[in-house]
């Protein structure tokens, strides 16, 4: 009967792959025929009555055989390892005929482990009560395709955004944000999970203390305005000064004109007192 199994390993692991078929202690190896093949087109390993019959390069030295239970054991194991393998056993000696006695299928599944997630942050602070802040989640270097979750508190958040890109050997990085307003300190948690795996990171977000109100400029209407203002009083003042001089200055020269012109009609001689002498002598 075909029985199909499910093995999971991780990239540079060691793995052994079942097969269907446990030789009796009664029974000698060299007794069987054992195919092991991948995509039931490429043999990966074969014996026949004890010794190899197939050497294949890309799995030399990488794999072995046990004799008893006749697991196929991979080390390490590679990405291309992945897909369908194919246990077949023959018995030898029954009849002095090849017998089929089982055939076994098994699916491997190699991952490459995802790096521990790294939580970054950017703060903002927006007001005095709360922290506005942009929250990113990353890990990179596995396969396969991951999902990435996040976590305040316990309690599932969504993402605002989130991506997946590929790279060499077809390994998955991924990325997710989460703008969030923190209005006291919580707990933050990043979640990668893959093939039933999962690393997890957590972060505390506090909430910042600072409360800064910015000092807004006044328009620049408002400072134009305030400097004509300014420049008109400044005239002002200065015209002012200017005809109060004048004014003060033309007031007080006029007496000093007058007592000047009184002295000299003072110090004329009198006409009347000459023709009066002159009669007297007459």
């Amino acid at each position: 009967a075909l029985e199909m199994k499910v093995v999971k390993s991780k990239m540079g692991e060691k793995v052994g792959l079942p097969c269907c078929h446990e030789i009796p202690s009664s029974e000698s190896f060299h007794d069987y025929r054992v195919y092991w093949q991948k995509n039931t087109t490429e043999v990966v390993l074969a014996y026949s009555e004890g010794n190899k019959i197939v050497k294949n390069d890309r799995y030399d030295n990488r794999t072995e055989l046990d004799t008893r239970h006749l697991t196929l054991w991979i080390s390490p194991v590679e990405l291309l390892d992945n897909g369908s393998y194919l246990c077949v056993v023959q018995h030898l000696k029954i009849l002095q005929n090849s017998v089929v006695v089982c055939e076994n299928s098994v699916d491997l599944f190699v991952t490459a482990d995802f790096s521990r997630p790294k939580i970054t942050t950017e703060v903002s602070p927006i007001s005095c009560e709360s922290t506005e802040m942009v929250v990113r989640c990353s890990s990179h270097g596995g396969i396969p395709k991951p999902k990435i979750s996040g976590a305040i508190n316990n309690k599932t958040v969504m993402w605002n955004d989130s991506s997946v890109s590929r790279y060499s050997l077809n390994l998955y990085n991924v990325t997710a944000v989460l703008w969030h307003s923190v209005t006291k300190d919580v707990n933050f948690t990043c979640s990668v999970e893959y093939n039933g795996f999962v690393k997890s990171t957590s972060l505390l977000l506090k909430k910042t203390n600072d409360c800064v109100v910015p000092t807004v400029p006044p328009p620049y209407n408002v400072i134009t305005a305030s400097s004509i203002i300014i420049i008109i009083f400044i005239l002002a003042v200065a015209l002012a000064a200017r005809y109060l001089s004048r004014h003060v200055c033309s007031h007080c020269c006029k007496p000093q004109d007058s007592v000047e012109e009184g002295v000299k009609e003072y110090t004329k001689p009198p006409v009347s007192s000459k023709m009066t002498s002159e009669t007297s002598s007459v």
